[in-house]
């Protein structure tokens, strides 16, 4: 199962929470994407090179905020993208939109490409809520998005939620949590508004000209979030996705499990199984390189102990767990020892628990995985 993730690193407008790379600037567009096209080529053996043969199972294009790129944009993409690659088979091929950018021309436009699911940046359906994170779009604009993309036949669609802002009470957070479910999205990403250093978000909050974020709050609302949607069928998968049965992201599951993936564009990350591959976070210069005929990347190769963290981070994330067993195989019984004897204490506290050889969180831990995990490390 090979995944292609594509980083478009262009936006409208600059949400204030924000820390991946993007630019609000688009002058330099047609020089980006014929540097994207370029780096495609160039990696047309990638998965071959580690043993991984085959047709692509998955591909996500991200952001930035990929919808703001022109239909013939789109077009001139997938259409390099199929000549180098094997994606007409692809189970999954997902495109990060605003809702402002899904009017009826784009969608239609959107499901005569390869494009098969549409995550959706929502994050409330409050106006106070998208003012305080700089939303450009309106609460009624998610609503029109969303519907006219399930009357033209996408089903396959995953909502993109934030909660703990300051704007938001709990009655509210649960409010947005019932019209997600009521539209019949089966899919919910949702993530607890953070603070990240160098953001406007962090900026403002410093300057003391909006209110900072509650940790208690976020936390709350987590819980809340956990027992509302598993009383409709969702499955809690992984610590910020939620999915009705057939409806998991496929894509992002390469991540937490593991496999081996390939990551394009500015900032862009790859994987090959044992070394970890990355784009410079700077357009200017991933353009400069690929004009160039250099490969931007930067790489490391990880160690045993290296990769041994990775996996107990990322697996300890998901519903399945974190498998003793196969840190066992692949990085030895040493490290898999250490693991073990590093989860005694979270085990005894009820953060953690032990099915056969697997390691999972219980629902008391949910909310602290990243620091339970982190404990666990070798």
């Amino acid at each position: 199962m090979a995944g292609i993730y594509i980083h478009i690193p262009y936006c409208r407008q600059a949400c204030h929470y924000c820390n991946f790379h993007f630019s609000v600037s688009h002058r330099n567009r047609l020089a980006f994407l014929d540097a994207l096209l370029l780096e495609i080529s160039m990696q047309a053996d990638f998965f071959k090179n580690i043993g991984e043969g085959g047709e692509i199972s998955t591909v996500y294009l991200g952001g930035g905020t990929p919808s703001v790129l022109e239909n013939h944009e789109l077009y001139r993409l997938f259409e390099h993208l199929g000549r180098v690659f094997s994606i007409a088979g692809a189970e999954e091929v997902t495109l990060e939109a605003n809702p402002d950018d899904l009017d009826r021309e784009k969608l239609l436009f959107l499901r005569d490409t390869p494009v098969n699911r549409l995550s959706i940046g929502v994050q409330s359906f409050h106006d106070d809520d998208l003012r305080y994170m700089n939303r450009l779009h309106s609460p009624a604009q998610a609503v029109e998005s969303i519907e006219l993309a399930q009357q033209l036949g996408f089903d396959r669609l995953t909502a993109d939620l934030i909660y703990g802002t300051p704007t938001m009470d709990d009655r509210r957070w649960q409010e947005n949590l019932s019209r997600i479910v009521n539209m019949g999205i089966p899919h919910i990403s949702a993530y607890a508004l953070t603070v990240e250093e160098k953001t406007v978000l962090h900026y403002l909050i410093k300057k003391g000209r909006i209110e900072d974020v509650s940790e208690e709050q976020s936390a709350r609302q987590f819980e809340l979030m956990c027992t509302q949607l598993s009383s409709v069928g969702y499955a809690h998968y992984e610590v910020s996705n939620f999915g009705r049965p057939g409806h998991y992201g496929l894509h992002n599951l390469s991540y937490w499990t593991g496999r081996p993936y390939l990551g394009l564009g500015p900032s862009a990350h790859s994987f090959t199984g044992r070394r970890r591959l990355w784009n410079p976070p700077n357009t200017a210069l991933y353009v400069q390189s690929m004009q160039e005929g250099n490969m931007p990347a930067s790489g490391e190769t990880l160690s045993n102990e290296q990769g041994c963290n990775e996996y107990v981070m990322t697996s300890l994330r998901t519903m399945w767990g974190c498998d003793l067993g196969r840190i066992r195989d692949r990085y030895g019984e040493d490290l898999a020892r250490q693991v073990e004897n590093n989860a005694a204490r979270h085990l005894q506290q009820g953060m953690l628990h032990r099915s056969g050889n697997h390691l999972l969180v219980t629902h008391q831990g949910k909310f602290f995985t990243d620091g339970i995990a982190a404990a666990l490390f070798v």
